[in-house]
């Protein structure tokens, strides 16, 4: 289980260095998903290695959530202060991200002849 974990954790860390070295706006951890998903695409044996330790990390996953649960215990009163400008910064982007994903998959979708007449 050891070098599994190690191996989830290499491509963590070769995401952030990528990250930080060429100062890049996407998080570490985000492109060390993506190397790892190249990993995976190019050598199938790498899932079979790594399934155990995957899956004993997603069901102990409601464990990676204790520190966001602290933060907003420590920071229950600016969360109270500024509750409703997040409630609206949260739904105005939540609408523009629903309404950027239907015009991209609208100009996207491909159009039947008999639509178009």
């Amino acid at each position: 289980m050891i070098a599994p974990l190690a191996t989830l954790l290499a491509f963590q860390l070769a995401g952030e260095a990528l990250a930080f070295g060429f100062r890049l706006p996407i998080p570490g951890p985000v492109i060390g998903m993506a190397l790892l998903l190249g990993a995976l695409a190019a050598r199938p044996a790498l899932f079979e290695a790594l399934r155990p330790t995957a899956t004993t990390l997603l069901q102990h996953l409601s464990l990676l959530f204790v520190p966001a649960g602290v933060g907003v215990m420590v920071h229950g009163r600016r969360l109270a202060d500024e509750g409703a400008a997040i409630v609206v910064a949260l739904v105005i982007s939540t609408v523009l991200a629903l309404a950027a994903t239907a015009l991209t998959v609208r100009a996207l979708w491909p159009r039947d002849e008999e639509d178009a007449a």
